[in-house]
């Protein structure tokens, strides 16, 4: 008995997802997820999933840094990315970053149920007819290698200080202290090989969709 797991914020999406999984695999177990947190505590619940839809852009997801993280926690783990992003570029690049396959959001019912077949059967899946193209960029690719060597709370921080929250607001949400979170963003950045805040958004920004859209936060007047 299959065990999939749905990670999209937009319930008639993941019910999409429910009725294309249930025409090829009428006895799997699913499980979902609408938001970062529970994505990455579904994952941890769930360590011998068979299967992760992850969307590329759920709130706290953004672009390819969750996918390059959960590859690295859990290799195991094929993860197929769906997304409204069609592009043939925006297709590449997952699949470069480790993604199984790319299933667009337009995509037919009976199309994902193929998709989901042939991931499930150990190939790759993507979009027919999609046009060959070059190598994701050297830079891009060790962005993701540094990316992947951080540890989920740290990950997590990361992905919170993206958002522009200090140090303090994240230490509120993660529920420790302030001085937990500076040594966490001092092993970001050194990590990441950034000197501050700013840089290492910008470079964890190398992994967006867009990547000239990033907003780097201000500097925190209280890190140390």
């Amino acid at each position: 008995m299959p065990t999939i797991l749905i990670a999209d914020d937009h319930p008639l999406f993941r019910e999409a997802l429910r009725h294309a999984v249930a025409r090829i695999l009428p006895d799997a177990q699913l499980f979902e997820a609408d938001s970062a947190d529970a994505l990455y505590a579904l994952v941890d619940a769930q360590p011998d999933a068979d299967l992760l839809l992850l969307d590329l852009n759920m709130p706290g997801v953004q672009g390819y840094g969750a996918l390059v993280h959960l590859r690295a926690l859990h290799p195991q783990l094929p993860v197929v990315m769906v997304s409204g992003r069609e592009e043939p570029a925006v297709i590449r690049r997952a699949l470069e970053h480790g993604a199984a396959g790319f299933i667009p959001k337009s995509t037919d019912a009976a199309t994902i149920g193929i998709a989901l077949a042939r991931v499930l059967e150990g190939e790759r899946w993507s979009p027919p007819g999609l046009p060959a193209a070059g190598s994701i960029p050297a830079e891009e690719r060790d962005v993701a290698r540094r990316l992947a060597e951080l540890t989920p709370q740290q990950f997590r921080v990361l992905q919170m200080l993206a958002t522009g929250q200090l140090n303090k607001q994240i230490a509120y949400a993660l529920n420790v202290s302030e001085a937990t979170i500076k040594a966490h963003m001092t092993a970001i950045l050194r990590k990441l090989g950034a000197n501050n805040r700013t840089q290492a958004v910008l470079i964890a920004g190398k992994l967006a969709v867009d990547p000239d859209s990033v907003v780097p936060p201000g500097e925190d007047p209280d890190q140390a």
